[in-house]
């Protein structure tokens, strides 16, 4: 019931964001807390371009985490590659981040990376109502 409650507490504000607030704005708010870096494999990269690397790169992802940088990590399911969720505030370091393990350096593997923070659209459900007019 409570998973219920929440979720639906989620879409009633998702609601409000996309019917009263211009999405930019709503987008704009609350800081980058987050980055999910979604890998994929550069065109043309091939087995035995990436497995000379590979232990070096799994070594490398180890201390990313290790140093607390790394929250997260999966293996894509829909074709060769990984998605991390990184404990950094700006893309510009998930990007340095990540440039620097093997695969980066090679240039065998890129990264679409998303900011993510905290679900903004809560705030407005803090806001008191309007005052009906009697």
């Amino acid at each position: 019931m409570r998973k219920f409650l929440l979720f639906s507490l989620f879409l009633c504000a998702s609601n409000a964001v996309f019917t009263q607030t211009p999405p930019a704005a709503a987008l704009a708010q609350g800081p980058t807390t987050r980055v999910l870096a979604v890998g994929h494999l550069v065109g043309g990269v091939t087995p035995d371009k990436i497995m000379p690397v590979m232990q070096q790169e799994v070594r490398a992802t180890v201390r990313v985490y290790l140093a607390g940088k790394l929250d997260q990590w999966f293996v894509r399911r829909d074709q060769r590659g990984v998605v991390f969720l990184l404990n950094v505030g700006t893309v510009a370091e998930a990007k340095e981040l990540l440039e620097k393990l093997p695969l980066g350096q090679a240039k065998l593997m890129e990264f679409d990376l998303i900011p993510l923070g905290p679900l903004t659209p809560l705030s407005l459900l803090l806001q008191e109502p309007p005052a009906s007019k009697q």
